[in-house]
């Protein structure tokens, strides 16, 4: 799965709450569904964006649907994501590195 299908389906506040709650524990769908004011059936879609993101998985336990995250996509978002900030850090120290002082300016005067 790629980053941008990855992100495009953690842009919706609801889902992002759903995976703040799985980061905790493991939950069938009805407990989830109960944490928010939107019906079961609705609650069911964004836990289907999610799965077809490769972001939560849904196991069958008795009668019940559990989700749960898939950690592992997360860790492959977050080397994705630290990528550019290692870049940005690595040009930012070789700008100080490389820079002239910035000498210090006089207080106005009142």
């Amino acid at each position: 799965m790629r980053p941008d299908q990855q992100f495009a389906a953690l842009a919706d506040p609801t889902r992002c709450r759903i995976v703040e709650l799985l980061h905790a524990r493991p939950m069938p769908v009805h407990h989830l569904a109960a944490t928010f004011s939107i019906s079961r059936p609705a609650i069911s879609r964004h836990l289907r964006v999610l799965k077809d993101a490769d972001l939560v998985r849904e196991e069958r336990q008795g009668r019940e649907n559990v989700y749960s995250l898939q950690l592992h996509r997360f860790r492959a978002l977050d080397s994705w994501l630290t990528q550019f900030w290692h870049q940005r850090l690595g040009t930012l120290k070789a700008l100080a590195e490389t820079s002239q002082p910035i000498a210090a300016q006089p207080e106005p005067k009142p």
